[in-house]
């Protein structure tokens, strides 16, 4: 979702949902939480939680079929299954799909890995922090200049941090230590402009919206110098992955319950299952069997058809093509005045 995601005037029927700040606002809980575990586990547990925990949620398969994959999956049905979006969009997908090809077939092989890495990252960062602000944007109604200051210290930081983490065994002790100054000063900055910023928020809600991304990268930055790094990343991941799909699954039973529009909706409605369980379900199934059954099968087919070995076809091949995708298609599908926009609405 982009920066031009929300606005309350949209839809107007007493029949159709509407997205709820509040329940959106509830999702950053995860930040003190994960807060309180790093100071249990500091002060009590002695450092067990942190020597059992990996460097990235994502290491864990449960973790990337409940929040990682589902969301990218449900972006892209989504997309596909609406022969109208289809249609809308096309033109500019294909165009990535070759661009992409290109950049990662050709540009890998003169591009340094680190380069590649750091330029994904980027776009991660970019992708996970617009959209909280986008959607925080429409409750705190800034001036655009105080909403672009803080979203582009929010993710400077947040591209700092993510370099130190997945990048900590590449840098000596001196560049880690010089990332977590620059890293240090950019949260002051972003403190600091909250705090001129929030006088243009007239509400109370808005205020704690504005503030709760803020918490979202200074409650990382203070996990990743503790080098809780699991941490550090799983609640920007919850946040920004549980947004996403309640935009979805609303956005589905808006279009689709008056009437179903596309062969998924309308089979489902033949089989009598209820219109919030289509998305999730058929998303989750994928994410599942393609992270746990995807690369294994393609290796094997490989092996037996041509005799060669094709390893992670799937979980970095196709998954990671749908999340590039995933980031590009975001960025516009959202804005206001794009098809998508006209079933989904907003209340406080």
């Amino acid at each position: 979702m982009s920066a031009h995601t929300a606005s309350i005037q949209d839809l107007t029927r007493a029949d159709k949902l509407t997205v709820s700040f509040r329940l959106l606002l509830s999702l950053y809980l995860m930040i003190p939480l994960c807060l309180i575990l790093q100071l249990l586990d500091a002060g009590i547990w002695q450092g067990a939680l942190k020597a059992q925990l990996p460097s990235s949620p994502s290491h864990f398969l449960l973790f990337q079929i409940l929040f990682g994959t589902p969301h990218i999956i449900a972006s892209a049905v989504v997309l596909t299954s609406n022969g109208d979006y289809w249609q809308c969009y096309q033109r500019k997908i294909l165009l990535m799909t070759v661009a992409l090809a290109a950049f990662f077939g050709i540009g890998s092989l003169f591009i340094p890995y680190k380069a590649l890495y750091v330029l994904v990252a980027a776009w991660t960062v970019l992708h996970v922090l617009k959209q909280q602000h986008g959607v925080a944007r429409g409750i705190c109604r800034l001036p655009a200049w105080a909403y672009q200051l803080l979203l582009w210290l929010s993710v400077v930081a947040g591209i700092f941090i993510y370099i130190g983490i997945f990048l900590k065994n590449s840098l000596d002790m001196q560049q880690a230590e010089w990332l977590k100054h620059i890293i240090g000063g950019l949260c002051i900055g972003l403190a600091g402009s909250a705090v001129l910023c929030q006088r243009y928020v007239k509400t109370a809600l808005g205020k704690c919206f504005l503030w709760a991304n803020v918490l979202l990268i200074l409650g990382s930055f203070y996990l990743y110098a503790q080098q809780y790094y699991f941490l550090a990343i799983l609640a920007p991941r919850v946040v920004h992955d549980t947004t996403a799909y309640i935009f979805y699954v609303t956005h589905d039973y808006n279009k689709h319950r008056p009437e179903p529009k596309n062969r998924l909706y309308r089979f489902s409605a033949a089989c009598q299952l209820p219109i919030f369980i289509v998305l999730p379900a058929l998303s989750f199934a994928l994410a599942f069997v393609l992270q746990a059954y995807g690369d294994g099968l393609v290796n094997q087919l490989a092996q037996f058809f041509f005799g060669v070995e094709i390893r992670k076809a799937v979980t970095l091949g196709l998954l990671g093509y749908l999340a590039l995708m995933h980031y590009y298609t975001e960025s516009f599908t959202w804005k206001q005045d794009s098809p998508y926009r006209k079933f989904i609405g907003f209340s406080q």
